[in-house]
């Protein structure tokens, strides 16, 4: 089968198209044919290895010394069950899933093998499968920081980086929660907040949302660019600050995904895509989205 591999920490060009094995289920795993796949920022990271000098040696002695020890990135995705594992009950062949596969890689190739028991579900059947593969870490992260700040209904909430994949999904998942929403975004992206239910926005090139004299009760940085300092002035009493830079990992989680496809199914929320690519693109669609500017998600489309 195709897929592209990462065959040593570096640029985009290090990630080559190879014929490699196709995959066999185990007893309590499924073969999945992928549709779509995304470039998430996560596989940036660990292709460029960007991370704090103090965590060079414990995240090569995770990821791989030399190369990543999961060469086929990707951690996202949707497809269909070609095959089962012998023990498998919670699929069979012809099912259509998506999936959240985290550390384990294996979004970027034709086939993968996942875990009967991991976080795979059967896709919405009004979503297709670009939608679906853009939906499990972005969603997944942002439910999990506005968890984390304790969002409640009635909140004033800002989303720093709000037309990111992140931010797209936790504009939509905080008006869902019945908060007062203010989106921070550059020019290009403001009519996209907007239509994803912003209640507020303000253009970051042009004016500082901490110069403005509101306070929020809720200030989710999606993005990684502000510090608590920075935001210490907008927080209202005992409001909280959460940032996905540094502040823990959204886990994985079955129940998240279920969930959170329910919302999708239900038109609840979206998946905001900037651009397609192909598999043989993938190198392509790394250095776009190491430019920091698309909004929402990358989606990497195998199968139509």
């Amino acid at each position: 089968m195709k897929a592209i591999v990462c065959t040593q920490y570096g640029p985009p060009e290090v990630l080559r198209l190879q014929e490699v094995a196709k995959p066999t289920p185990k007893d309590h795993e499924i073969l999945v044919r992928v549709h779509a796949t995304t470039v998430a920022a996560g596989d940036v990271r660990v292709r460029s290895f960007n991370c704090p000098p103090a965590m060079w040696l414990p995240m090569r002695l995770v990821l791989g010394l030399t190369k990543p020890r999961k060469p086929i990135l990707g951690i996202e995705l949707s497809g269909e069950v070609e095959a089962v594992g012998n023990k498998v009950t919670r699929f069979k062949p012809g099912d259509l899933v998506f999936a959240e596969t985290g550390m384990r890689f294996g979004g970027y190739a034709e086939y993968v093998c996942l875990a009967e028991n991991g976080v795979v579900a059967i896709k919405p059947p009004n979503v297709s499968h670009e939608e679906a593969a853009a939906l499990p870490v972005g969603a997944n992260s942002a439910l999990y920081f506005l968890r984390k700040g304790n969002l409640r209904q009635g909140q004033k909430v800002l989303i720093y980086g709000a037309s990111g994949s992140v931010g797209t999904f936790a504009v939509q998942l905080a008006k869902y929660y019945g908060t007062h929403v203010t989106g921070v975004c550059s020019t290009s992206n403001l009519e996209l907040v907007r239509s994803l239910g912003a209640d507020a926005v303000i253009d970051y090139t042009k004016e500082d949302f901490a110069a403005r004299g509101e306070t929020y009760d809720l200030v989710f940085d999606a993005v990684g660019k502000t510090s608590h300092a920075q935001c210490r002035p907008v927080l209202a009493p005992n409001g909280a600050y959460v940032t996905v830079d540094g502040q823990g990992i959204a886990k994985e989680s079955l129940e998240n995904l279920i969930f959170l496809g329910d919302l999708l199914e239900q038109g609840v929320i979206k998946s905001v895509i900037d651009r397609h690519y192909s598999l043989e693109e993938i190198p392509e669609a790394h250095r776009y989205v190491e430019q920091g500017r698309k909004k929402g998600s990358v989606v990497i489309r195998l199968r139509g």
